[in-house]
């Protein structure tokens, strides 16, 4: 595998280490850390303070309020949160990305131009799909109404942000306006979460974005 010069920052690992990430964002760190040892390491560090503060916390007597409190904050975090038993790779794809496809090979349907998306899930919270685009090919101009994780899981592609291969994250959010293209190779295959609209900047795909629920 290529070296890994774009990762998961280190906010968002923290979010997914207590639970407090969404479904989609979780699949995207969970594919990410299966093939990145760095972040694999600052999960575990993350991981390792959490279990010391319980410890601290349990040693120390909580009434029943503050108790009541912390089991109400669990009780909303496991409805976003998710965690990805260990599975085996199949082609491209990390095991988390297999476990979400329920191990079965991803539903391709055309967006034009070449490029194709497979939605694994998409919800009030947000959406994570992969992404499938030729080389040379670009996904239309666009910026960000939130949050967007996009993960490569095959080939590369380039911005104004820079090269992006196999392993890397690009993290998009209001201020980042860019045109992905897929550079030369095989086809560029992303793994994209989302939790608000992209903002395109072109009319045709402003108008078929319902269409394609992106």
């Amino acid at each position: 595998m290529s070296t890994i010069n774009h990762h998961i920052p280190k906010s968002i690992i923290a979010a997914y280490a207590a639970g407090n990430l969404s479904r989609p964002f979780s699949l995207v760190v969970a594919a990410h850390i299966s093939l990145c040892d760095t972040c694999r390491a600052e999960l575990s560090a993350h991981e390792a303070v959490g279990g010391a503060l319980l410890d601290q916390t349990n040693a120390a007597p909580i009434n029943d309020t503050v108790k009541r409190n912390i089991l109400a904050a669990l009780d909303n975090d496991m409805e976003t949160a998710v965690t990805f038993s260990p599975i085996k790779r199949s082609g491209v794809f990390p095991g988390p990305i297999v476990e979400a496809l329920k191990q079965r090979p991803p539903k391709w349907r055309s967006v034009g131009r070449g490029v194709k998306q497979c939605i694994i899930e998409s919800s009030e919270v947000g959406s994570v799909r992969l992404l499938h685009i030729p080389a040379g090919q670009a996904v239309p101009d666009h910026s960000h109404n939130g949050l967007e994780l996009t993960l490569v899981l095959q080939g590369s592609f380039s911005d104004s942000e820079g090269r992006f291969g196999v392993g890397d994250v690009e993290v998009g959010d209001e201020a980042l306006d860019h045109t992905p293209i897929a550079n030369d190779g095989p086809p560029c295959i992303c793994l994209s979460a989302t939790d608000a609209p992209l903002r395109f900047n072109s009319f045709i795909p402003r108008l078929l974005q319902p269409l394609f629920r992106i």
